[in-house]
């Protein structure tokens, strides 16, 4: 492929002495032995006989061994863009009959005024082509010793012609009659007979053509297009086959070919340390030598660097990008695309000649602009799938390799003015993280990785630049030193209008997990101190009770117990205000806000979507479909006037009980005196809450909250609801077994448990094996329950020292389940004629199953995922659909929907009494 680079004319030093240890370096910059990023091993020899014995082609600290195959992110996208095809095209052929059918007709309408002599020779030159083509492809790759991609092909041929099966199979038993339609007709041959849904040859030999790689040979391209077109007109002139059945099969052949090239990996093109060095030669320099200058395993979408000796002249680094490379962290930046709005994100799809364009682009005007960044001097292509950019070598160490006393403030003021003369020129730099900041030993900053910037950046983009500068300094030097700098050369007034860009989203991806990493190290810190001063409070109160002169039998009175539980909640509370700490974002606004009180505080909307409302709309989605695919054939207006009113009266009852129930669980794990009427009222509080949140996160925030509101501390209270939960947990998991052993036995006069049963119970074993035999579940796990267990089994204890509270907890728990059980059967009976109820076992078995999906639903309430489970469930034991649709809307109707108003009115009585 043609080269295409700047020759290096010009270029400072080019003296053999200039790659000697001691001697500067370009800008100014010292190269000696005490340049960590330039080892002493790599100087180059002078010229004359000594240089010229050295290989030309040493490669200091390349990669090991390049692995023969890679997994493209780019062919699972393909995978996934194919099946969504089909699963569009599928829906198009259920859905829109009537669209398919014309459509059909008007292509056989023009197809049947072809030639007879044309039909025939398009049927004879494909058949004979499509065989052909592909063979006479594998010979010209054979001889060009490129046989692994000819198993490819085959590979990828064997699993279409597989599915291709499978889906015939399926088309013809069990697939709805509209697609059955739209992808078969009467065989001309034989009118009782259907032609095949999918081709069983074509889709093998579109998979082997695009698993060999042929369709980006231009040439290969054109004759398997006309190939493909030849054979498709024939078959659809013929009568032997349907549009959608030939979109089928090309969709089917195409995504089969993805499917298998990241499955098995593509063949590894990345150029090495030798390519290199050839191209090197062949824009003009003379290189000795190359090492890499970062960990092999640290490549990211960056780029692999290298330190470069030359015969005459100073070292060089240079930087090779290749497709690999460029495709890591695709699907993350395709993410934040999605996510965020359009000036918080950078393009996710980029060519190698883009990217080489954008990164010289930069490299220019940064100079320009009076910056200091590498100089480059020199760009070319590595072959088509890796270019390189050849920069003078700039030594120094990163700011994230530095000391913390020699980031001085002369440092961190050199820093800003970089960035100012960056801005003053509206570049934004886009990730000025520790790595991309680089001193040399005279202390001048230089900036490095421009790879992800832009220029003629908006003013938003220019504050997150500023947002994140001042967020690195402050990990280093802290908040006030870091706004103290930045104000310094900024000025008060840029400084604080970055206030609104400072969050987290806004921050690159390695300053974010720092900032986590702090926050949990900041929350551990939290809890030993929370910890240690209640195991000082207690061996206080030890200690008082062995010198106090009462009789050891007799008991102290209520009012010694609380004024104790009072100093002990005192002492806690002062650890714990005394061990919390502000993070640093938090710090970082108030030094500016000392500076600048009226600078705007509010975060900016830089979230075009939030994952959880994006997961939450398509839960949503796919439950609320399946449930109108049950409702479009059932009449309500008959099956409303004929229902028993009774029965629903009696559901709303059970529906009522419900949160008393639920209250009865909640204070039964709370030894602590909590008014019964006001528990009762956050549950139904409870109603609403869960409407904006997921059902088993938003019940857990509010009975938290309204424990700590009623005096219970913080930890005992999230230590209570987490013991509610976990023993709801445990009885949920018996009740399930229990009733669906029941079920199993109903119809058989043995007591053998259901094969659903066993086959629960063996999957549970075989998830208990793998997770206790693979060391990184079981860690995870463990540390999880240890967690877990290391707050809830002393609260657990408590409770167990007042059996009433004990009482109150399980019978709350078994009432609110016998509550929601009976509300579902008197939904059924409702709707039923008397003959089609179930018993009570078979209900209790759908709704605890249906629950438990509920609650590990994203979305809010478990709308959707409930709905969907509810339903199937009860027809699976026998319901019919017309009763089980609308007895599953009427439960959720009671049970969700209608209490969302009074739990709307409970929440702000009780907010408003600061309960909540």
């Amino acid at each position: 492929m043609k080269q295409q680079g700047v020759h290096p004319e010009g270029a400072e030093g080019t003296s053999a002495a200039a790659s000697r240890p001691g001697t500067a370096g370009p800008r100014g910059q010292d190269s000696g032995p005490g340049d960590t990023r330039r080892p002493d091993k790599d100087a180059a020899p002078g010229p004359g006989p000594a240089a010229e014995e050295v290989h030309a082609d040493a490669v200091e600290g390349d990669e090991p061994l390049l692995p023969a195959r890679v997994h493209r992110p780019s062919d699972l996208m393909r995978l996934l863009v194919g099946i969504l095809a089909v699963a569009v095209l599928l829906a198009i052929a259920a859905f829109a009959h009537g669209t398919t059918s014309g459509l059909e007709q008007d292509i056989n309408k023009g197809t049947g005024q072809a030639p007879d002599l044309l039909i025939r020779f398009a049927g004879l030159a494909s058949s004979i082509a499509i065989l052909l083509v592909p063979v006479a492809f594998a010979i010209e790759r054979l001889i060009k010793r490129d046989g692994l991609r000819i198993a490819d092909g085959v590979l990828a041929a064997v699993l279409a012609h597989g599915v291709t099966l499978a889906t015939d199979l399926w088309v013809a038993r069990a697939a709805p009659p509209s697609i059955q339609d739209a992808l078969t007709q009467p065989s001309p041959g034989d009118i009782h007979a259907l032609t095949d849904p999918v081709h069983g040859y074509l889709a093998p030999v579109i998979a082997y053509m695009t698993a060999v790689g042929m369709s980006r040979r231009p040439r290969w391209r054109a004759v398997l297009w006309i190939v493909l077109l030849l054979d498709a007109f024939s078959m659809l002139v013929t009568g032997y086959t349907t549009p959608f059945s030939i979109i089928l099969t090309v969709l089917i052949g195409w995504t089969v070919a993805y499917g298998t090239l990241y499955a098995v990996g593509s063949p590894n093109v990345r150029p090495t340390g030798q390519t290199l060095m050839a191209g090197l030669r062949h824009v003009g320099f003379h290189p000795v030598s190359a090492a890499r200058e970062d960990a092999p395993d640290t490549d990211g979408d960056r780029g692999r660097r290298y330190f470069v000796t030359l015969e005459d002249g100073p070292p060089l680094d240079v930087t090779v990008v290749d497709r690999e490379q460029q495709a890591q962290g695709f699907f993350y930046r395709a993410w934040r695309n999605l996510t965020l709005r359009g000036f918080a994100t950078r393009s996710s799809l980029q060519s190698l000649r883009q990217a080489l364009e954008q990164e010289a682009l930069l490299a220019y005007a940064a100079i320009a602009a009076g910056a200091n960044a590498p100089k480059l001097i020199a760009t070319s292509e590595l072959g088509p799938d890796a270019v390189m950019l050849v920069y003078q070598h700039t030594g120094g160490r990163t700011l994230d390799s530095l000391a913390d006393e020699e980031i001085t403030d002369d440092l961190l003021r050199n820093t800003w003015h970089q960035v100012q003369a960056l801005q003053s020129r509206r570049i934004a730099h886009r990730r000025l993280a520790g790595d991309a900041i680089m001193v040399d030993r005279s202390g001048t900053v230089i900036l490095t990785d421009l790879r992800g910037g832009e220029i003629a950046a908006g003013d938003l983009l220019l504050r997150m630049d500023v947002a994140q500068l001042v967020t690195t300094l402050g990990l280093r030097v802290g908040a006030e030193r870091a706004v103290a700098s930045a104000v310094g050369v900024l000025g008060p007034d840029a400084v604080a209008d970055c206030l609104p860009m400072l969050q987290p989203i806004a921050l690159t991806r390695s300053t974010r997990a720092t900032l986590r990493k702090l926050a949990r190290e900041r929350a551990q810190r939290e809890r030993d101190a929370v910890l240690e001063a209640s195991r000082q409070a207690k061996q206080a109160r030890l200690e008082e009770a062995s010198d106090d002169s009462r009789p050891a039998l007799e008991k102290p009175d209520k009012k010694t117990v609380r004024a104790e539980q009072r100093a002990e909640k005192r002492a806690i509370d002062e650890a714990l205000e005394e061990a919390r700490e502000e993070d640093l974002l938090t710090q970082i606004r108030h030094q500016v806000l000392r500076i600048r009180p009226q600078a705007p505080v509010e975060p900016a909307r830089l979230e075009r979507v939030r994952p959880r409302t994006l997961i939450s709309f398509i839960a949503g989605a796919i439950g609320a479909y399946f449930l109108l695919t049950q409702l479009t054939h059932i009449e309500f207006g008959p099956l409303v006037a004929n229902a028993q009113w009774g029965w629903v009266v009696a559901a709303v009852l059970f529906a009522a009980l419900s949160y008393v129930a639920a209250a009865m669980q909640l204070l039964g794990f709370v030894p602590e005196r909590v008014s019964f009427a006001r528990a009762v009222a956050a549950q139904v509080a409870g109603s609403f809450v869960k409407i904006v949140a997921p059902a088993a996160v938003g019940g857990v925030a509010l009975n938290t909250r309204f424990l700590q509101r009623a005096g219970v501390r913080p930890g005992l209270a999230v230590a209570s609801v987490g013991g509610s939960q976990l023993a709801g947990l445990g009885c949920h998991i018996l009740m399930l077994l229990s009733f669906g052993y029941l079920t199993g036995t109903e119809k058989t006069p043995s007591l053998s448990p259901s094969r659903t049963v066993i086959a629960g119970l063996l999957t549970v074993a075989v998830l208990v094996l793998v997770v206790t035999s693979v060391p990184f579940l079981r860690k995870f796990v463990v540390t999880r329950v240890r967690s877990l267990f290391a707050g809830v089994v002393p609260r657990m204890l408590d409770v167990l020292q007042r059996p009433q509270k004990l009482v109150t907890g399980i019978g709350g728990m078994l009432l609110l389940t016998a509550c929601f059980v009976m509300c579902l059967d008197a939904s059924i009976r409702a709707f039923g004629d008397g003959t089609t109820s179930l018993s009570i076992a078979s209900v209790a078995v759908v709704f605890l199953a249906g629950n438990a999906l509920g609650s590990a639903a994203p979305t809010p309430g478990g709308v959707g995922a409930v709905e969907a489970t509810l339903t199937v469930g009860l027809i699976a034991v026998g319901l019919p659909k017309e009763v089980a649709a609308p007895a599953v809307l009427l439960f959720r109707l009671l049970t969700l929907w209608l209490p969302v108003l009074p739990g709307w009115l409970a929440f702000n009585q009780l907010t408003r009494k600061g309960a909540l």
